[in-house]
């Protein structure tokens, strides 16, 4: 069994993307979908600092200082994309017009709930920035996380422990074992990598899964291209 690589997560989150969409794409592990957006699929990508119409990363040697998403990593512009105020951009985040925003996640509960920032001792000042607005405002949320932390911990919970971002907001997590979806009756996992058994799952996660009838394989979309 061998679980996905952060790229590996991005790819196959990339693939369900849906023509059409405007797409909030959070910082960290969210940023690396816009580098697998399936060819002929019109998709925009928004940044809360003010762009609409990211394209992938730039060649390293390429980057434009000034054009940078949210998290001050450097991006690129795809023809037609704009640029404008964060007063705009929260208009469009507040007032509903994002189809998907994806966002990295340290905590989901059963029901939705999602933690994704936290202030700790190496980082006593750290913030939930535009999550908030986001997870109220996007009409839909999918998370993208380690299934575990590095110590071990647990991620997929009956009732998360950290602070949260949103409440019941959370639609699907993609980890690096599984997709899952969450339901009224909690999480239902659709897939999962090869090699791994309901079992094993069920033992690196929280709270109680249910599992899809044809459960699929959770495929490495960084290899297959």
């Amino acid at each position: 069994m061998t679980p996905l690589t952060r790229e590996g997560i991005a790819a196959r989150v990339a693939q369900d993307i849906q023509d059409g969409w405007h797409v909030n794409l959070g910082i960290g592990m969210p940023e690396g979908v816009a580098n697998f957006l399936p060819e002929g699929r019109d998709i925009l990508l928004h940044s809360e600092n003010g762009i609409l119409g990211m394209g992938p990363t730039p060649p390293a040697g390429e980057e434009d200082e000034s054009l940078v998403n949210a998290g001050k990593k450097p991006i690129t512009m795809i023809t037609g994309a704009s640029i404008f105020d964060h007063a705009m951009s929260f208009g469009i985040i507040r007032g509903g017009h994002l189809e998907l925003c994806c966002l990295g996640g340290y905590q989901v509960a059963s029901n939705g709930d999602l933690a994704n920032w936290s202030v700790t001792d190496d980082d006593p000042i750290a913030s939930v920035g535009g999550a908030m607005d986001l997870a109220a405002g996007a009409q839909r949320i999918w998370v993208m996380m380690q299934h575990n932390s590095k110590n071990g911990d647990k991620r997929l919970l009956d009732a998360c422990t950290m602070p949260l971002t949103g409440q019941g907001c959370v639609k699907r997590v993609y980890t690096d074992l599984a997709v899952i979806d969450v339901t009224p009756e909690g999480f239902l996992v659709t897939e999962m990598v090869d090699g791994m058994t309901q079992e094993e799952l069920q033992n690196r996660s929280e709270a109680k899964l249910r599992f899809a009838e044809g459960c699929g394989t959770l495929p490495d979309l960084t290899k297959a291209a």
